[in-house]
């Protein structure tokens, strides 16, 4: 995101990874780079607090699809 870029609210979509289900196989940073990133051991952690832009929401739901242990879960 540039600075002059700007997303708008949510519409109430969160989104939790399970740090013991997540192998850190990292396509859901893959599927929404702006939404997940790694920690120290590689594994997968969201990187926006709170509701999820509704630019994003498509990406994340492709994360969720595409993670091969259903670490993520999707709130809202």
């Amino acid at each position: 995101m540039t600075l002059g870029e700007r997303w708008t609210k949510g519409t109430s979509m969160r989104v939790r990874v399970d740090a013991d289900a997540c192998h850190g196989h990292q396509s859901c940073a893959i599927a929404a780079p702006e939404v997940f990133g790694a920690d120290d051991y590689g594994n997968a952690v969201v990187l926006i607090e709170g509701d999820i832009p509704t630019e994003l929401e498509a990406k994340v739901r492709r994360a969720e699809g595409n993670c091969p242990e259903r670490a993520i879960t999707i709130e809202g």
